[in-house]
């Protein structure tokens, strides 16, 4: 990660019990927050959790019986832990390629500074490092 980059990451999963989700087979929202307030999201799913949706799908007949699945932000991986997401993040971030992965949304109002440790975002909200 480059020097100097702060960021928050939120993965939904981690606000489950452990007993409700398969590392192996699950799709969870991950929030990335920089320290200069743009959060971006994406959806990272298991190769598994793709085979089991299409066949929650054929039985449902969703997505065409399970003909096609799409989903918006969506990055597969191999299983879903903090360590290995932050991999992939890293990653991403390395190569230049996490603009093109995560979705920006609005940015973090000063109002939701308490959701947040602490002294973590720049007294210039909009500078970047």
């Amino acid at each position: 990660m480059k020097k100097n980059l702060r960021i928050t990451i939120w993965i939904e999963v981690e606000q489950w019990h452990q007993d409700e989700w398969n590392f192996e087979d699950v799709n969870t929202d991950v929030t990335v927050t920089y320290s200069y307030r743009s959060r971006w999201i994406a959806t990272f799913f298991t190769y598994k959790n793709i085979q089991t949706l299409r066949e929650k799908n054929i039985k449902t007949g969703e997505c065409m019986n399970g003909s096609y699945f799409r989903a918006s932000d969506m990055v597969l991986i191999d299983l879903v832990s903090r360590g290995r997401i932050l991999e992939v993040i890293d990653y991403l971030i390395e190569k230049e390629e996490f603009d093109y992965t995560f979705t920006r949304y609005p940015d973090v109002e000063p109002e939701e500074d308490y959701t947040y440790p602490e002294g973590f975002f720049h007294k210039n909200c909009c500078e970047k490092i």
